[in-house]
């Protein structure tokens, strides 16, 4: 699907189906609906508001015939809600309903639509927004299913129509701007919806190496052990699949405002190890990569966007599974800075691998980390499927990422990380173990993390709760969202 700008009016193009719209408490439109309301003889206004009662609740459709009256073969309507509650937020979710009503139930190849909300936001924005509602919610992931929908069905072309020329530029920018981080989104989507036994630690070194405009060097298993990633090593003991350390650069072509480093956690299926878990919560284990594959989404949009900030992702894959040299409790094992952690539970196995992961992003001497993980079953149960935790040592960077999710359409909820919550972790052995009390168990997870971050300004979030989803929510279908790209490149883009 290709989505498109073109200048004119509504009422002149010829498509399969004209999108416009109205804001609830309306009577007569204007505008482009209004243009068409008068084309189709006062239709909207005098039979589809006052007599059959549409009222233009927040993303209520009716679909009217045109019956030759304007080129196109059918007006989808689509109420905006109240005028004073429709933001940026509310736009993308709208255009992800308006892509699924015509894709399943008018089968359109062609569809045409007014600039949503442009009356009273930037054009740009509107554009942007309009392309990753689009493109999020027409996402579908078939590759597997035998019987696929005919292509030739689906829709080819979405085009907005905008009379004004002066924006017409400012349009075709925020289109390819919004098409950039949702195929991106999608591209993480393609990821984590993959089965664990093609999407390896290898699979994924393979698609960082494929990423154009990216630096990208693979840290194998001997290579890592010389480096001190214990910790990290100890989780891919168990498994057949050999752990690949990853390291993606880009560089601007300018002197960069900042250097960035994002870790993504990279477990391409959790068995949850000797301390197994049980089959009901191994299940959707293959999304324990969700974090790799948004940092992967995120290299993939920056190569293209070309933001002035050196950016680094870090991803260390690995499996954890319960082979017959998989890593046990009582292991004491010394991460890349040193510290050694005294195993607990080998199902607190991404810790493991952040802990070198993290060390070596710090070695880069850049001036913030954000890392991404699923990572702990009790931000689910503290947050649901709606948020993800933040935490971290620098409130200024924590700010910015919870103001980068709101404009994402991602949701950020920020957890403490008291010096107490350390108190479980302590190990009359090492220097820490890897779990502790069953309480405040994303915190404490957290707590343990920033052990290996010294002083360089850092920011956890933990996305165990959204990264995987058994119904669609806003423009998400059920399955992998790609929770976390559109924050940070969000992020990165306002640096």
């Amino acid at each position: 699907m290709e989505i498109t700008i073109k200048q004119g009016s509504l009422t002149e193009i010829e498509c399969d189906v004209v999108v416009v719209n109205l804001f609830e408490g309306i009577k007569t439109p204007a505008g482009a609906t209004g243009a068409v309301n008068s084309a189709l003889d006062n239709i909207i206004s005098e039979y589809v508001i006052e007599k059959d009662g549409f009222k233009g609740k927040f993303g209520d459709t009716y679909v009217i015939p045109t019956y030759g009256k304007i080129p196109a073969n059918k007006v989808l309507l689509v109420g905006l809600g109240k005028a004073e509650e429709f933001d940026l937020n509310k736009l993308r979710h709208l255009s992800s309903k308006v892509i699924k009503k015509c894709k399943s139930f008018l089968k359109a190849k062609k569809v045409c639509s007014i600039l949503h909300g442009a009356a009273g936001m930037p054009a740009f924005d509107c554009a942007k927004m309009i392309a990753e509602g689009t493109i999020l919610g027409a996402y579908d992931f078939s590759k597997y299913k035998s019987k696929k929908e005919d292509d030739s069905k689906g829709i080819e072309e979405f085009q907005i129509v905008e009379l004004r020329y002066e924006i017409i530029e400012e349009v075709k920018k925020g289109i390819e701007t919004g098409t950039i981080i949702a195929e991106s989104t999608n591209f993480a989507r393609d990821m984590v919806n993959e089965p664990a036994d093609y999407m390896t630690p290898s699979k994924i070194a393979e698609i960082a190496l494929s990423i154009d405009g990216i630096e990208t060097k693979i840290i194998e298993k001997d290579e890592a052990q010389a480096l001190g990633m214990e910790a990290y090593l100890a989780v891919a003991k168990g498994s057949a699949e050999p752990p690949k350390f990853i390291h993606m650069k880009y560089i601007p072509s300018e002197i960069p405002v900042k250097k960035i480093a994002i870790v993504g956690k990279g477990v391409t299926f959790d068995s949850g190890g000797l301390d197994i878990k049980p089959a009901s919560s191994m299940v959707s284990m293959k999304d324990d990569m969700s974090g790799a594959a948004a940092v992967s989404a995120v290299m993939k949009a920056v190569s293209q966007l070309k933001p002035n900030v050196e950016v680094h992702a870090i991803i260390a894959a690995t499996e954890n599974m319960p082979g017959s040299r998989a890593y046990k409790p009582g292991d004491i094992l010394k991460a890349m800075n040193g510290k050694t952690i005294e195993i607990d539970n080998t199902d607190a196995e991404g810790r493991l691998t952040l802990a070198d992961a993290l060390s070596y992003a710090v070695k880069l001497e850049v001036q913030e980390i954000v890392d991404v993980a699923t990572l702990t079953g009790a931000c689910l149960v503290a947050l649901g499927y709606m948020a993800s935790g933040v935490m971290g040592n620098n409130q200024e960077l924590i700010n910015k990422l919870i103001e980068s999710a709101d404009k994402g359409g991602e949701r950020l909820w920020q957890l403490p990380l008291y010096d107490e919550y350390m108190e479980g972790l302590k190990s009359d052995i090492a220097d820490f173990k890897n779990s502790g009390s069953r309480y405040a168990g994303a915190s404490t997870a957290g707590c343990f993390l920033k052990e290996f971050i010294e002083e360089t300004h850092w920011a956890h979030i933990d996305i165990a709760g959204p990264a995987y989803i058994d119904k669609e929510i806003r423009e998400m279908s059920k399955g992998a969202t790609g929770v976390g790209v559109r924050t940070l490149l969000n992020y990165i883009l306002s640096a």
